[in-house]
């Protein structure tokens, strides 16, 4: 039996940031009175957790079939700018994470399992049977929508605080420049 982290719902629910950007540790930080989980994950995780819970609530305010009440944006209210909660003590790194809509409380869930070698599979056993392995530990999160948009909102502020992106090819461009694979090798620099 997994242990579970239960915020339902979460007095806050942010991402953020530990680090300059280029080396940044990304982190989910759930907290409930004095109680804190942080859990680490990669930033294309978190970007992806954003565009999903945006896209979730998107849905179910255009669904004829849900009377649930879901703001456009965030809420001026429940914008958060705040760091993390400190000290960071990282519960676990994410691997796994599941996103669904609770149509009975009108809730995001947010599921986030502990990444384990034993769930990666390899191109040749896609076509396998495989039964992922039970988690040590699981992170359960339940959102209102006013509460889930402002998540996504200040996940993108997070995410455009790291370093500019190269106008030709799309990778970071560090302080010192980068190899722009659409310059033939030219070193290009900050514009």
């Amino acid at each position: 039996m997994p242990v579970v982290h239960a915020f339902d719902p979460p007095e806050r629910f942010v991402t953020g940031t530990v680090g300059e950007p280029g080396s940044r540790t990304f982190f989910l930080q759930a907290r409930s009175g004095t109680r804190v989980v942080s859990v680490a994950l990669e930033k294309q995780q978190v970007a992806a957790l954003a565009e999903r819970v945006d896209e979730l609530l998107d849905e179910v305010m255009g669904s004829e079939t849900s009377t649930a009440v879901i703001p456009a944006v965030a809420p001026l209210g429940l914008q958060d700018t705040d760091p993390l909660e400190q000290p960071i003590d990282e519960e676990f790194r994410a691997g796994t994470m599941t996103l669904s809509w609770d149509p009975d409380d009108e809730r995001i869930v947010i599921e986030v399992f502990p990444y384990t070698e034993a769930a990666v599979v390899s191109p040749e056993q896609v076509d396998q049977d495989f039964e992922e392995p039970e988690p040590d530990e699981v992170l359960l999160v339940r959102l209102e929508a006013g509460a889930a948009r402002a998540f996504v909102q200040r996940t993108e502020q997070v995410l455009e605080a790291g370093r500019p992106s190269c106008p030709f090819c799309g990778n970071p461009i560090d302080p010192d420049g980068h190899l722009c694979v659409r310059a033939n090798g030219f070193r290009r620099r900050e514009p």
